[in-house]
């Protein structure tokens, strides 16, 4: 068995290194909480906007003038047709 240095680390090299990984990825036992659902919802609501940020835009450059005349009137019908 190879012999441990001060810090009690072992001298063999793969040992030291899947313990590396070990802390690396999973940490002490117990220290990774999940997310809480507040945590989860404010995250998708982010990558929503921003998503959305980028949509409308690259939405109107990729369309022809009729298609937006035609998507306009769609909204506007859809908003008189409420009232």
């Amino acid at each position: 068995m190879p012999k441990q240095n001060k810090q009690g680390r072992s001298k063999d090299a793969n040992r030291f290194a899947q313990k590396l990984v070990e802390l690396s990825t999973i940490g002490e036992k117990g220290s990774i909480t999940p997310p809480t659902k507040a945590q989860v919802s404010w995250l998708m609501a982010e990558l929503g906007r921003k998503g959305g940020e980028k949509g409308g835009k690259r939405r109107l450059e990729t369309m022809t003038p009729k298609e937006r005349s035609a998507a306009a009137r769609k909204a506007a019908q859809a908003r008189w047709h409420r009232r």
